[in-house]
């Protein structure tokens, strides 16, 4: 079986609870799903470094990415999470209500990060569709900041006729002169993430 922090483990049995899907596939395509274990680690692994820093998630869900953030994030960081749906963002509030280096907040995640700023690493996880709202998100970012997005599919790994090598909105943010940035293929080979580091 798996190892999973235990704040993630907490998170995933209250998203089974909950009825939010853990899985792409779960979900389908109209509805968001929780942070996939290998995203999870990703972003751990970037959360570590953030002494001193600040986190921004947009897009709580049932708390698992802020799980994967928060156990590995240094003591002296902090995160803000926002989530749009009141039920989830109190559930995800509840996980941590220990631990004051963590903020759960229910709203729109643009509107609160927009004032909460400059942020170290920011996890783009609320459905962003156009170009104006992730510019926004650029500008929250430090110089030397990053920004993730995940829930796409390798190239590669799409059928011939899939929709997925139709132009991909993710991908197109991520072209902005603004960051350095590379595509992720996650060890199943089937999902990938987007990160950039905003170098002006």
């Amino acid at each position: 079986m798996e190892e999973f922090p235990p704040l993630v483990a907490r998170a995933q049995a209250l998203a089974r609870q909950a009825g939010f899907p853990l899985t792409r596939e779960e979900a389908g395509p109209s509805r968001p799903s929780a942070c996939l274990p290998d995203v999870g680690r990703f972003l751990a692994m970037l959360a570590a470094g953030c002494t001193g820093g600040r986190i921004g998630e947009l897009g709580t869900g049932a708390g698992i990415g802020m799980g994967w953030i928060a156990s590995a994030m240094p003591a002296d960081c902090t995160l803000i999470t926002a989530e749009v749906d009141a039920r989830l963002a109190s559930m995800a509030r509840e996980l941590v209500a220990a631990d004051p280096r963590v903020e759960v907040i229910s709203g729109d995640a643009v509107g609160i990060m927009s004032s909460r700023g400059p942020f170290d690493l920011l996890f783009a996880d609320s459905g962003i569709r156009d170009q104006a709202g992730f510019d926004a998100l650029v500008s929250l970012l430090r110089i030397g900041g990053r920004i993730v997005m995940d829930d796409l599919t390798p190239r590669r790994a799409a059928a011939p006729a899939s929709l997925l090598l139709a132009d991909d909105l993710k991908r197109r943010f991520f072209t902005s002169v603004r960051l350095a940035t590379a595509e992720v293929v996650l060890p199943d080979l089937q999902n990938s993430l987007l990160v950039g580091t905003r170098a002006n």
